[in-house]
């Protein structure tokens, strides 16, 4: 994977270049060659090339790692805000200059054993990705939804109106279908943990950037466990209450939606918010969703307590896809679903958003390096080798967005909140009796909760 992103940022280079491709296939249209549009900066992400680092270097790790993404965010600003750091040759130098002290800590902590190449200096270097324009930016929504779907109407039904980030949900045909369960293991488990009506808000990432405040760029949304931030250790998370009425401690959280209409939040000046491009009116969900089930019908295990999961790639505008996992959808609609693009909804329907995490586990690591490899998604019914089958956590949350509104998920100012990018992130807190509870109502076919 890391050779891939290096091989994509090293193919365009570090200055004002219209890119080839390199990161999520698009190719730039003669207006965006033309018009001179800032497009985005993309780095190769050095965090999924970890595959191990040794305890005692983790939190250093961590911070240099949370560094970088603060140096990619700062030269994204300097690009795109006039006059707040000169030209693109200079930001671009800069920003290699930055990346490539912190790259050196980075390899000192990690240690030869990482997973990272020895040579990082090819690392440094970043691209301006101008392919990657307004598609889904908020400077996209400055047309009205409504007139989006016409266009798309007029069109002759095409899927979604040229270089915009929304699609009528009524012009997408049906493409999903039920999963084919070959065992008995057909029982859910649901955790009723509320709507965040006690506002629980923040831009820390525990998971990803632990001990950093703001390590997400974007606001978050948390049910459950009621004190996560990005310091809350494993001792406080078993110690703290819960939204959850069956008494699940565990941290669910995801990146805020927000409305579009021209109002700002409390935190239009903050870190997470304005700081970072957040801006517009934060919707509190209307529906929380949090379920567990066998996606195939096999029998599941229980998961350990303090399992961190992640699902989705906050970066997958510049990454590419291979990580992405979230879809967005209204009721009503969803056997439609759709992955990079937002879904204009019907009068009386709401947007939806489902999150589905991995269900199999390595069964020994609570997290890993890059805070993927301990856990995996199955294919045709199976886990990978060595992993064994654990109940698959599926997020759906719903909004209530007034029809025609433009809206957008939050994001890291360089991913231009694109709905691709859209993540979610889960610790498990459960007590061993829940634990257990979970897996006998999955394994015997019942619904609880």
């Amino acid at each position: 994977m890391l050779a891939l992103l290096l091989a994509g940022v090293l193919a365009v280079g570090g200055g004002s270049v219209i890119a080839a491709a390199a990161f999520a296939g698009q190719r730039p249209s003669r207006s965006q060659q033309a018009n001179g549009q800032t497009g985005t900066v993309a780095c190769a992400d050095v965090g999924l090339g970890l595959t191990a680092v040794p305890d005692t270097a983790r939190a250093d790790v961590d911070r240099d790692l949370a560094d970088l993404d603060v140096q990619v965010a700062d030269a994204y600003r300097s690009l795109s805000e006039p006059g707040s750091g000169g030209g693109e040759k200079r930001v671009m130098g800069d920003l290699a200059a930055k990346r490539s002290d912190t790259l050196r800590k980075l390899a000192a902590s990690a240690g030869k054993d990482s997973g990272l190449p020895q040579d990082m200096s090819g690392l440094a270097n970043c691209a301006i990705r101008k392919d990657l324009v307004v598609d889904a930016s908020t400077k996209d929504y400055a047309n009205d939804a409504q007139s989006v779907a016409a266009q798309s109407k007029s069109s002759g039904g095409s899927k979604s109106g040229p270089g915009r980030g929304f699609v009528d949900i009524r012009n997408v045909a049906p493409n999903t279908a039920r999963p084919a369960r070959s065992g008995p293991a057909t029982g859910t488990f649901t955790s009723r943990c509320g709507r965040n009506e006690n506002r629980h808000l923040n831009p820390d990432n525990v998971i990803v950037a632990p001990g950093v405040s703001n390590g997400a760029h974007h606001m978050h949304d948390y049910v459950g466990n009621r004190i996560t931030d990005g310091f809350s250790s494993n001792g406080k998370l078993a110690g703290a209450g819960t939204t959850c009425s069956n008494g699940d401690q565990s941290a669910y959280y995801w990146p805020v939606l927000r409305l579009l209409d021209g109002t700002n939040d409390k935190d239009a000046k903050a870190p997470g918010g304005g700081k970072d491009k957040n801006v517009g009116r934060i919707l509190q969900p209307a529906e929380v969703g949090i379920t567990y089930s066998s996606p195939n019908g096999s029998r599941v295990q229980p998961m350990t307590r303090f399992l961190r999961i992640i699902t989705g790639d906050a970066k997958a505008l510049t990454n590419g896809p291979a990580n992405a996992h979230a879809s967005w959808s209204c009721t009503g609609f969803e056997d439609r679903q759709l992955a990079d693009k937002y879904p204009i909804c019907p009068g009386g329907s709401r947007v939806v958003r489902t999150l589905k995490f991995p269900d199999c586990w390595d069964g020994k690591n609570i997290d890993s390096a890059n805070h993927r490899t301990h856990t995996a998604f199955s294919k045709n019914g199976s886990c990978p080798r060595n992993f064994r089958a654990i109940p698959q956590l599926v997020e759906r949350v719903a909004y209530d967005v007034p029809s025609g509104a433009k809206f957008a998920v939050d994001s890291f100012p360089e991913q231009l909140h694109n709905p691709i990018t859209d993540h979610g992130d889960f610790i498990n807190v459960m007590n061993r009796n829940l634990l257990d509870q979970m897996v006998s109502c999955i394994n015997e076919g019942r619904r609880c909760g």
